[in-house]
Order: C-alpha cells, then structure tokens, then sequence
C-alpha cells in the first residue's frame, strides 16, 4: 500500500491553501476511499496516539481481489460498520477472502422519506426551504445534519469505544459510506477522549476532502433507490458544531462518554491500549 501523493501533485488544479493538512496520510488502496490511519496525534500527556490499530475510510462496497490483498496487509481483526441496515444491504461490504469480525453499530436511523441513513440524502431534503448557505460555508442541511447526529449519536460511539476494547479487535477499521460526516464525528470524539488536541481532530476530520474529490464541487451520486444525490464537503464549523453540542454540553468527551454509558475503568483502558508515551 502507499499514501498518496504530495498536495501539488495529488490534487492539480486546486490552491495550495485549499488542500487539507495532512493529505499525504491518505493510504491508497484500489476500490477503497479515504482510507487513513487514525493514530499518530499527539496527547496532551505527552504521548501519541499508537499507530497501526485504527483505521478509518469509506465502505468496503467498491472493494476487489487487489484491493482486499492490499488491505490485508493492515491484518485487520474489526470492521465497524456505522451505515444503516438499508445501506447494507443495497451496498454491502465486499471480503474477498478478508478475515475480519463484522460489526454493525449504526449512528444514525433511517430518515423520514429517506430509504437510508445517510447525512448526504437527509441534508439534500433538509436543505428545501432554508437560506442558502453563506459562500464557502456548509450547507444549510448539512449544518442540520450535525446538529441531528449530536442528539442521536452517543449510544452508537459509546459501543464502538466498547467494542474496540473487545480481547482480539484491533488493528480495526470503521467506516460509513465515504468515511467523512458519521465517521468523522466517531473518530472526533475517540480522539478527544484520548487527549489529542481539537486543531489535530478538525485537520484529520478535513483530510476527507481531499480523500474524496470534494476540494472543488460537491460530487454527485445515485443512491440505493437510484435518486441523484450530492456528497458535500466537510468544514471545520460542522465538526465545531457537532463537538459543540456534545463534548462541550458534558464538559469533556470522556464525560460525554460515560453519560452513554462507557465507565472510568474502560476509559483507562482505551487509553492503555490506543496511546503511547513518547
């Protein structure tokens, strides 16, 4: 496997400033996007979040015999999956022969007048009738999206800090449908509890730009049903927003976890096992 390119070369066309901080940490594996290591951050204790353990894309859904041989490599043990049961179903993981224990723990329900859900199809229809959005900002349905994920979500991410704490998980990867709004508020707030500073998280959570094609236009898409969609960038304010309304709500996101239910002993735990001293 290899990451990608530098800025310049990885994504032509587009400003240096435009590009995402961090893009180099993009691993490229045929068939699967926006695949990157979530470790390697410092802590505010002076230790860095281990390498090699947790790792964080898109589905597994476009995935062929090159690409699972290539993602073999990570010698993956979990797969968290935060997509909804109709996703799964109309766009399922592809093996290819990979061993991994298959978890699903979807963020969010399925939407009103939506088969699926995904943030991208809900903020198409939460955008009718709102204001557009002020120039370079998030969409306003997105914006509500965030806002939505922070009163439904914590259930969701307390389990998936459970499970990765299950004898044998890791190395683990989790993933959504592209790997940038329902996995990138989990591995926020992962991160957050592990100590890692908030400019680190929002520039990971930013990587997925650049990962997915969005530093330009939004891209479209057909979902399940076969509807156009558009797949939306990420800004720093919807992350902002979302931390905002849970993390600051309970004072810190070890707090906000263990109001969903994860105990001080687990919390040690996640640390022992997903940080290092430097």
């Amino acid at each position: 496997m290899e990451t990608t390119g530098t800025p310049d070369t990885a994504v032509p066309g587009i400003a240096d400033a435009a590009v995402p901080v961090g893009v180099e940490r993009l691993i490229d594996v045929p068939g699967l996007r926006n695949l990157r290591d979530a470790g390697g951050f410092a802590t505010a204790d002076g230790g860095r979040v281990r390498e090699g353990l947790l790792f964080r894309s898109g589905s597994l859904g476009d995935l062929g015999p090159e690409g699972a041989r290539q993602l073999a490599g990570l010698d993956l043990n979990t797969v968290v999956d935060l997509r909804s049961e109709p996703e799964l179903v109309h766009w399922p993981d592809q093996r290819h022969g990979l061993s991994y224990t298959a978890v699903s723990l979807p963020t969010l329900p399925p939407f009103e007048d939506t088969a699926s859900g995904d943030p991208n199809a809900a903020a198409d229809q939460a955008d009718r009738g709102l204001d557009p959005a002020e120039p370079g900002a998030a969409d306003p349905g997105l914006r509500q999206m965030y806002v939505f994920m922070a009163e439904v979500a914590g259930p969701p991410i307390a389990a998936f800090v459970r499970r990765l704490l299950e004898p044998g998980a890791l190395p683990a990867l989790v993933h959504c449908a592209v790997g940038k709004d329902r996995t990138g508020i989990t591995v926020a707030v992962l991160l957050s509890a592990l100590g890692v500073a908030e400019a680190d998280i929002t520039d990971d959570y930013l990587v997925s730009n650049a990962g997915l094609g969005l530093l330009g236009e939004p891209v479209h898409y057909l979902d399940e049903n076969g509807v156009d969609r558009i797949s939306r960038p990420v800004h720093p304010e919807l992350l902002t927003l979302f931390l905002e309304r849970t993390v600051g709500h309970h004072g810190s996101a070890e707090a906000f976890l263990r109001h969903h239910g994860v105990t001080d002993a687990e919390l040690r735990r996640l640390r022992e096992l997903l940080t290092r001293p430097v």
